[in-house]
């Protein structure tokens, strides 16, 4: 109580200090985090109007995806190489200019690749800005700073795809691209006048090796499940499978044998990391492969407009952000386990009651499996994602926000492919059978949700074997700072 109580003067001035740089930073993260979301709800007039399937334009989606979790890594390196103000920026304006790109795209190769792009851009742009306003944030006002800067974080969901479907609906899609611009051209004056300069530092070889060898391993794999949701005997599966899985082992080999990795992989030597790992990758795949399918199924099965889509998707958001706190006060008291079990239930009964709509199914139990959905989320990702930090061996716990970032990415790519070649697959082996269309769609949509359904419920299942890590920092004891003397929990921060 004494610090909150010491020289008001100085905390009023620390936080007039912090205004600006709060500000650009909450800009740029409000504008990426926003393009995750607003994609999916435009994702039916992609296909209308590239004339293409599901399959291609996923791709728009899990490119942006690996690009995100290709560059997250560098973050570190490249704020101490270059500083954390001009990389920021640079990232900042690759991302807009990605965004022109993108509405500028005529083709569905065309979109894609310059998705790819804004996720080079976008990936950094969370961590190295939440890293530089904990920083800048005096002691006495962390928490409450940071709070500030977590809004974007639950705001930028939940208006997203409403956005999305005005600009879809009303105008063209091309304007959930071009928004962007006014955006970051703010976000960039707004950085230039108030970011502070932070000292670069000496930094060690780049991982070269890693570099090259994990975007080829990860889209490879990506590859691979896409076209295995379709058949995994075709030579595209097989050689996705074979050209991943080779660079994928040579990836370890070297991340394991380099001083200073792209990622830390030494950290899976703890057994509770592991354990909480698998849980958030399988959470991941039950989750994000439903939640890009929903704005599919609500507009072709279901026939709403893109505005009605986006406001339809906007209870799961707003469920998410209620329970996300409530999860955290929770996860204090009794810890990952009951939050995840209890967490992924909810969404297994989400997932359930989802898989049971049809053509006459009304608005009301369309919005209930969504709400279910956003709360499960809310309590068991946060607990999860706290879990496998606290798990991490303290003299790696610096190096772990990169791993699990890029991980989570990963997955949510793995998740999108696979669950959207499951889904066409089921579509059409439905309408072969003879079934009209629109009721092999709908029967497509069942599969895919059901088969959500056991990937959550098994989730749930594994979340048993979830223990308390050891007072202080999982296996290996108490987590210390880094060697620069930031502290370790902003690199937590920065996991969320």
């Amino acid at each position: 109580m004494a610090t909150l109580q010491g020289d008001t003067s100085q905390q009023e001035f620390s936080l007039k200090a912090i205004i600006g740089p709060l500000l650009a930073v909450i800009i740029g993260m409000i504008m990426v985090i926003l393009d995750s979301t607003v994609v999916n709800v435009a994702i039916p007039k992609f296909v209308e109007d590239f004339n293409t399937g599901l399959s291609t334009i996923q791709w728009t989606i899990t490119g942006y995806t690996l690009a995100l979790s290709a560059v997250i890594p560098l973050a570190g390196w490249m704020v101490d190489r270059f500083g954390a103000k001009q990389v920021f920026l640079v990232t900042i304006a690759l991302f807009t200019l990605g965004s022109l790109l993108c509405s500028l795209a005529t083709t569905p190769e065309q979109l894609i690749v310059y998705r790819i792009i804004q996720g080079i851009g976008g990936g950094m742009v969370s961590p190295i800005g939440m890293a530089m306003v904990f920083r800048l944030a005096p002691p006495a006002k962390m928490g409450s700073i940071m709070g500030m800067l977590g809004v974007p974080m639950l705001l930028a969901p939940a208006l997203g795809p409403v956005l999305s479907g005005y600009f879809v609906q009303y105008v063209t899609w091309h304007w959930i691209f071009l928004i962007n611009l006014p955006i970051g051209i703010i976000a960039i004056l707004v950085g230039l006048k108030y970011l502070p300069k932070i000292e670069r530092k000496t930094v060690p070889s780049l991982d070269l090796l890693g570099i090259i060898l994990a975007p080829i391993a990860f889209a490879s794999l990506a590859y691979a499940v896409n076209e295995g949701g379709k058949s995994w005997t075709s030579t595209q599966a097989i050689t996705g499978l074979i050209v991943g899985g080779v660079a994928l082992l040579l990836f370890i080999i070297v991340e394991l044998r380099h001083k200073q990795p792209l990622l830390e992989l030494r950290v899976f030597g703890s057994s509770d990391f592991t354990r909480g790992v698998i849980i958030s990758w399988v959470s991941q795949i039950a989750l994000f492969g439903a939640i890009i399918l929903m704005p599919i199924f609500l507009q072709q099965v279901k026939g709403y407009t893109p505005v009605e889509t986006g406001l339809i998707l906007l209870p799961q958001a707003l469920a998410s952000g209620i329970f996300m706190p409530i999860g955290g006060k929770l996860f204090d008291k009794y810890g990952a386990r009951p939050l995840a079990i209890t967490g992924l239930g909810i969404i297994s009964v989400a997932l359930y009651l989802l898989s049971r709509i049809t053509l006459e199914t009304g608005l009301g139990m369309v919005i209930l499996p969504l709400a279910l959905m956003g709360a499960g989320m809310g309590l068991s990702m946060m607990a999860i994602n706290t879990h496998v930090l606290q798990s991490a061996p303290r003299h790696l716990v610096n190096r772990v926000t990169p791993l699990t970032t890029a991980a989570q990415q990963v997955m949510t790519s793995f998740a999108v492919a696979g669950l959207t070649g499951f889904f066409t697959s089921r579509t059409t082996t439905h309408i072969a059978e003879g079934v009209n269309p629109l009721q092999g769609t709908v029967s497509g949509f069942t599969d895919t949700f059901l088969l959500t359904m056991a990937i959550a419920m098994f989730g749930a299942l594994l979340s048993i074997i979830l223990r308390k890590p050891k007072s202080g920092g999982g296996e290996d004891g108490v987590s210390e700072p880094s060697e620069s003397g930031e502290n370790p929990n902003a690199t937590m921060m920065m996991g969320h």
